[in-house]
């Protein structure tokens, strides 16, 4: 592994808060999550802002969110709003450059569902910390394999 794929050889447990969001929604479908990627960007800007991607497995159902701040007004952007629940989940920081990085994420995430109990009604969460740097949550019963 180079210093630019995971920092770490499993994941790791964080406790984390809930993240209001503004969103786009979509089927788990690639294809179609790329345009509203452009799409949520395009309209709140890059700037200052944090991202996350929220997959609802029971639902087969992918979000494109943007973490709110003041002043936002969703429904003039045409979005939804919701909550990213907080609490405890398991951790896996993955580095790299952009598309390779993005490939990664499925895998990982299957490898974290193969090894730990999820919570069935919670999202799995990607967050795009900064360029080439994505952490994949995951809200788990146990952090024991």
């Amino acid at each position: 592994m180079t210093d630019r794929q995971s920092d770490q050889s499993e994941p790791i447990p964080i406790e984390r808060d809930d993240v209001h969001v503004m969103y786009l929604r979509t089927s788990d479908d690639l294809e179609k999550s790329g345009p509203l990627w452009e799409r949520l960007e395009s309209q709140v800007g890059l700037r200052g802002r944090k991202f996350f991607g929220a997959f609802y497995a029971s639902a087969n159902e992918y979000r494109v969110c943007v973490q709110m701040k003041e002043g936002d007004d969703p429904k003039a952007l045409g979005l939804e709003t919701g909550t990213l629940p907080g609490g405890r989940y398991l951790r896996k920081r993955l580095r790299g450059e952009a598309p390779e990085v993005y490939k990664q994420i499925g895998p990982t995430f299957q490898m974290m569902v193969r090894s730990y109990q999820p919570y069935e009604t919670r999202p799995g969460i990607e967050f795009y910390r900064k360029h080439g740097e994505i952490d994949c949550l995951l809200r788990v019963v146990n952090t024991e394999p």
